[in-house]
Parts: structure tokens; C-alpha cells; sequence
């Protein structure tokens, strides 16, 4: 067991809403790329994160609420009846195996092609990704978005709204709004991918406008206490570039927070002035993921599973902590963590998306390994 007794924190037992969690540790959403043809969740997801239920809160990845939302091959829907169905499996796996479960929703905005959707993307405005974008036949070129109508933005928030309700019918605990790392809402917010001219561009009190919309509707319709938004103020992957987040974060934690969300999800969260900002504003639940965005994904997991930046991040006031790559490879990670025994690392050899039970569901767990392995 761990003799640092500010890391005997993380285990134990918090408060989510109406969920009571038996650690602080988080897995977080983390695109695999592995759903069925049509977007449908598949058996065998339903077996990983049933691996991973030990977690205090699994947030399973981003789900897309309609057709022209898609951003990569293999991503599941949660707009369709066989999508529902198919996460209707995968959580009843993760209720079997005593874990909680919240689905985020996420729209890729710009971040889609017609490759995989069949459709033009739509964005605030008319800018392309920069780089290039997985398609089902490889590297492909983005295409320029379709700037979003107010009748565009209006149906969009319906459509959360919907993938909400599907997610709850399913048998979610709850849903994740993703207006973090460069898709759709996160587009609205940053002024290197929004610059309209009308109610939802230009001032901080428009660029959020749409976030605040979606964020009310998805918690009038599913209850706040099973909605939590995730934001990204530290990352500027998939060309974010926003040189006003010390204003316009805590312009949004104000608008949202008489809606009285679950909890506020910080990627990328370090112990910075516009943390302690944000937490001093933020009464709720804050869950905060201490992970760096320039580090690549081939980077080794931490020796200590992510347990130093863990506790730093509690020690700065958050309530929950998500650790991402960790969980990929090791299903029982809080007992490696809480125990002190060695964590796997990723395998180099199949890759992190797309594929079958390979690096995927065949990590060890401690109760696997013989006394030689172990």
C-alpha cells in the first residue's frame, strides 16, 4: 500500500450527484475507435470497460449525437436505436461489474469529413482543420465546413438533447457535454475557429452562448444532477488558439453555474492562477485530468501510474481526478495504485485505435499474474 497520505486521498469515497463513488479516480473518455459499422458500441467494448469498473467514474468515450457530428472511423453514435441498444450492453457490463458510468456527447464540428459521415461538416465558421484528418482510407484532406445557420445551431442543440435522452434510456448514470480539444463547442468558444458576426461570435458573452445553450437544455431534459461539462482552457490541439481563456472560462463557469451541473471536467489541468480561478469559482464536483497536451501520445505511462501529478492536483483543490492513458493499459488500475504494485505499459506493438481485442481487453490484471509474473 502507498504510505504517501495525501495520495490515500484518492481512495477514498466521494459524492457525484446522487451517485456515491468508492474512490476519487476517474477514467476519462478516450476514443478507441472500435464501435461496429453504423457507429454501433459492440460486445467487445462492453467487456473492456466492464475491466476498467473499479474506477470511482468511467466517462466512456465520445459519442456522436447526429450523422454530420462524426469525426473519425470507428466512433459510436448515440443517435440511432442500434446504437442505443449497443450501449445499452456496454453499460449494463459496467453496472454487472459494480462501476458508474456517464456518456459524453461530442460533436466533431469541423473535425469530420464527408469520407466517414457522407456529409460536409459545419462549424461556426468556414475554416479548415489545419493538418489532415483520419478517414476510413487514411490520411485525408479536410474540407472547409459548412458555416453553421442560427436554424443549424438550434437543431444542434436538439440533437444533444436527444443523444442525451438515448444515453439515459441506455442506462447511463449521466452524460458528459465535450466542449474540449477542438470539436464543435470548443470551436464556438476560440476566436481562431469563430469569427462570426452575429449572436454567437465576437464578444466572450456570444462565443459562449452556444455552450450555455446546450449545457441548459441537456440538464432541463436529463436532470442536472446527471449532466457534467468537460473543457480544455490549457489545450490548443486541432488548431485552438484563444488568447482570452483567463476571461472567458470564468465568463462560462458564471453562466452555467445556476444550472447546477454534476461536475466541471478540466483536460490538461495543472495547478495554475486560471485553475485556482476556475475553482474558486466552481462550487460543484471539479474533476480535474493533470495531463500535458504537448506530450505525445507514444510517451511511457509514468512509473507511479500518474499518482505524483494525481495528488498535486488534489492538493490544488480538485475533488476527482482523471487519469487517461494509465487506465488503457492497466483495467485494475486503482488497486495498482492504491497497493504501490507496478503498472503495464502501453504495448508498442498494435495500435491505441482501431483494431480488436488486442492491446485492448488482454491486459493483465494483478489477480491474473502468476507469482513468477507478478
Amino acid at each position: 500500500m502507498t504510505n504517501d497520505s495525501k495520495a490515500q486521498r484518492l481512495f477514498e469515497p466521494a459524492r457525484l450527484g446522487t451517485l456515491r463513488l468508492p474512490n476519487r479516480l476517474v477514467m476519462p473518455p478516450m476514443s478507441r475507435n472500435r464501435a461496429a459499422e453504423g457507429g454501433v458500441p459492440t460486445p467487445l467494448m462492453a467487456e473492456y470497460y466492464a475491466q476498467r469498473a473499479s474506477a470511482g467514474l468511467i466517462v466512456a468515450e465520445a459519442s456522436t449525437p447526429s450523422q454530420v457530428g462524426y469525426t473519425y472511423p470507428g466512433i459510436p453514435g448515440v443517435f440511432t436505436e442500434p446504437q442505443v441498444d449497443g450501449w445499452r450492453q456496454v453499460i449494463s457490463a459496467i453496472h454487472g461489474a459494480g462501476g458508474r458510468v456517464f456518456l459524453q456527447v461530442e460533436h466533431g464540428g469541423r473535425i469530420g469529413h464527408p469520407e466517414t459521415s457522407g456529409l460536409v461538416p459545419m462549424a461556426p465558421s468556414p475554416i479548415a482543420l489545419p493538418g489532415y484528418i483520419h478517414v476510413p482510407s487514411g490520411h485525408g484532406e479536410p474540407v472547409v465546413p459548412r458555416e453553421m445557420t442560427t436554424a443549424d445551431i438550434r437543431s444542434t442543440v436538439d440533437d444533444f438533447v436527444a443523444a442525451a435522452r438515448n444515453a439515459i434510456r441506455a442506462g447511463a448514470d449521466g452524460v458528459e457535454v465535450h466542449s474540449a480539444n477542438g470539436y464543435l463547442l470548443n470551436q464556438f468558444l476560440a476566436t481562431s475557429t469563430n469569427q462570426r458576426t452575429d449572436a454567437y461570435g465576437g464578444t466572450i458573452a456570444n462565443r459562449i452562448r452556444f455552450v450555455v445553450e446546450v449545457v441548459e437544455a441537456v440538464a432541463a431534459a436529463i436532470g442536472p444532477e446527471r449532466t457534467g461539462l468537460r473543457i480544455s482552457p490549457g489545450n490548443p490541439h486541432n488548431g485552438i488558439e484563444m488568447d482570452d481563456a483567463d476571461r472567458l472560462f470564468p465568463a462560462l463557469l458564471d453562466a452555467i453555474a445556476p444550472v447546477g451541473l454534476a461536475y466541471l471536467h478540466l483536460a490538461y489541468a495543472s495547478p495554475t492562477p486560471l485553475f485556482a480561478e476556475l475553482r474558486r469559482r466552481w462550487q460543484s464536483v471539479l474533476i480535474a485530468n493533470p495531463s500535458d497536451p504537448a506530450a505525445p501520445e507514444s510517451e511511457p505511462i509514468p512509473a507511479d501510474g500518474g499518482l505524483a501529478a494525481a495528488t498535486a492536483m488534489l492538493d490544488a483543490g480538485a475533488d476527482l481526478i482523471a487519469i487517461g492513458r494509465p487506465f488503457l493499459a492497466n483495467p485494475d488500475l486503482p488497486e495498482r495504485l492504491r497497493t504501490g504494485a507496478p503498472v503495464n505499459p502501453i504495448r508498442k506493438d498494435v495500435p491505441l485505435y482501431g483494431g480488436g481485442a488486442e492491446g485492448y481487453t488482454d491486459y493483465p490484471t494483478l489477480a491474473s499474474l502468476t507469482p513468477a509474473d507478478a
